[in-house]
């Protein structure tokens, strides 16, 4: 059986995505770093603005990729809608390095770049709706190497951009490369995505609106959605308060937060790689939940850290179970809807916007009652459960799948 490197690289129907979402990376990581000095500290935008700005954007985000991935579903063709939502993101990032106002900033974070931000379930569908003809362990390895090329480029842009951007006395310029990203997009899709064959009609085009939305809120997913978001909420919590922790309970510096923010993105591509090969033995539930107790391990780790080195020596710990957390739920949630590529792709979406909210409600309570420390010790507790409810969840053989 090739690897799933290999079938990356023979099958155009999957290689060109890929690639697109390699480019993709670097809209999302030369502008995300920079986008609160952009807006609160240059545009001067106030605090309860910018949050309220990135809220609703979120929102946006989520119903523009659950609308485009059930309308995607009901395409023969999902180029052209690639072609758009890149043309999208080449307006929303350059107007706002090129007009550089707090109206086109708004306008742009809460319009055009949330649309733009839906490409990235829509390539995933592109890919699954390839992958689907194949056996299960290996679409499962393909997804999960997709997914660490992405990061990749993710660890590898923030790096490229700073220094690019050292002695710039504004960070405008880096919506400017995220511009171009998305034209690096536009002309992947342009000229190396073969159009689908004429009469290649998708079995979904009859599908209503509301019955897709049906299947999204069905019990039966939505439960789910919601334990992927609960172990998706770790690794987002880790990025908030890890960085607490290395500046007051290790007494670290911003220096150490920087460093180890960079190698443990370096080091996941190779951990999602290697989950990857597993699921091809493996259920994709089983290695997610082995890697989300590696995830738990960690955290209860880090809640000890009292020095630098400590939180340096956790850093192989903290990508293995952090790429697990990242690479394999994609699969997961595309199978509860296997039959609909886009609509379960989208379901990335929503399983991230709920997981920001769980991140939030966990630090909220955590430094209600406890430190920092105190806090990643709790995010382990809710790891754990989370865990125990997958696998409980699990334990029954899935339903039949149903057209809608």
């Amino acid at each position: 059986m090739p690897s799933a490197f290999s079938s990356i690289l023979r099958d155009h129907q999957i290689r060109v995505p890929t690639l697109t979402l390699v480019a993709l990376a670097f809209t999302y990581a030369s502008t995300m770093p920079y986008q609160s000095i952009i807006g609160i500290n240059e545009l001067g935008l106030s605090d309860r603005t910018y949050s309220g700005l990135i809220f609703l954007a979120a929102l946006v985000n989520v119903a523009t990729s659950l609308t485009l991935g059930i309308w995607s579903d009901r395409l023969s063709d999902r180029r052209p809608l690639v072609l758009a939502l890149s043309v999208s993101g080449m307006l929303g990032f350059g107007m706002i390095y090129e007009f550089r106002t707090a109206g086109v900033f708004i306008f742009g974070m809460l319009v055009l770049i949330p649309i733009s931000n839906s490409t990235y379930s829509i390539l995933f569908a592109s890919i699954r709706a390839t992958t689907n003809t194949m056996d299960r362990g290996r679409a499962a390895a393909i997804t999960s190497t997709v997914r660490a090329l992405f990061s990749g480029s993710w660890a590898l842009a923030p790096g490229l951009i700073g220094l690019y951007l050292i002695n710039s006395q504004s960070m405008t310029p880096a919506y400017g490369i995220a511009g171009l990203a998305s034209l690096t997009c536009f002309c992947l899709y342009l000229f190396f995505a073969k159009p689908a064959p004429v009469g290649n009609a998708s079995p979904s085009q009859q599908v209503g609106f509301s019955s897709s939305l049906g299947r999204v809120f069905s019990p039966y997913v939505l439960v789910r959605v919601g334990v992927m978001a609960l172990l998706l909420g770790l690794q987002r919590l880790n990025s908030v308060v890890s960085p607490l922790i290395i500046t007051h309970a290790a007494g670290g510096t911003v220096v150490d937060v920087g460093f180890m923010a960079g190698l443990t993105a370096f080091l996941e591509m190779p951990f999602m790689l290697m989950w990857g090969a597993l699921q091809r033995r493996l259920r994709s539930v089983h290695v997610l939940a082995v890697g989300a107790l590696i995830y738990c391990l960690y955290l209860v780790l880090l809640s000890f850290a009292s020095a630098p080195w400590q939180i340096y020596a956790l850093v192989l710990i903290n990508a293995c179970g952090a790429a697990a957390i990242l690479s394999v739920p994609i699969t997961y949630l595309q199978d509860l809807i296997a039959d609909r590529p886009g609509l379960g792709s989208s379901l990335v979406s929503v399983n991230t916007f709920i997981a920001n909210g769980i991140s939030a409600s966990i630090f909220a309570a955590g430094t209600a009652f406890t430190g920092y420390s105190g806090t990643a010790l709790f995010a382990a507790i809710v790891g754990l459960a989370s865990v125990g409810l997958l696998l409980f969840l699990e334990r029954a053989p899935r339903p039949v799948r149903q057209p809608a």
